[in-house]
C-alpha cells in the first residue's frame, strides 16, 4: 500500500501544471477571479485563493493573460481574459497534452507504439 503523504505530495505536482492549463483554458472567456475559481471547482479543480492569485499575476507577467480593473455592482473587480500570446500558447500546450495523454494511455494498456 502507498504512503499517503507521498501520494499527496504528487497528487500536488501533478495538479499544478494541470492548473495552468485549466486557468487558461478557463480565460479563453474573459472572467474574474472569484467566477474563475468556482468554474474550476465545478470542473473538479478547486483551487484555493492563496494559489490562483499569485498563478494569475505570474501568468500575466509572462504575456499569456490581459487584465483590467472595472466597477461591476458597486466593487472594483479584476477581469482576466488571455492575451494573444496566451492563445498561441494555450494551443502548443493543448498539443503536448494529446500527446502525454496519448502515451499514458498506450503505457496504461501496456501498449507499445
Amino acid at each position: 500500500m502507498g504512503d499517503e503523504a507521498t501520494f499527496d505530495k504528487l497528487r500536488v505536482e501533478l495538479r499544478r501544471g494541470a492548473l495552468v492549463m485549466a486557468v487558461l483554458l478557463s480565460l479563453r472567456t474573459e472572467r474574474y477571479g472569484y467566477t474563475l475559481r468556482s468554474d474550476l471547482e465545478e470542473a473538479g479543480l478547486p483551487i484555493d485563493e492563496g494559489a490562483l492569485y499569485p498563478l494569475l499575476r505570474r501568468l500575466e507577467s509572462q504575456g499569456l493573460l490581459k487584465s483590467e480593473w472595472r466597477e461591476d455592482a458597486k466593487r472594483n473587480k479584476r477581469y482576466y481574459r488571455l492575451s494573444p500570446e496566451g492563445e498561441t500558447m494555450l494551443a502548443q500546450l493543448r498539443d503536448e497534452w494529446d500527446g502525454i495523454s496519448n502515451s499514458i494511455t498506450r503505457l496504461s494498456s501496456g501498449g507499445r507504439s
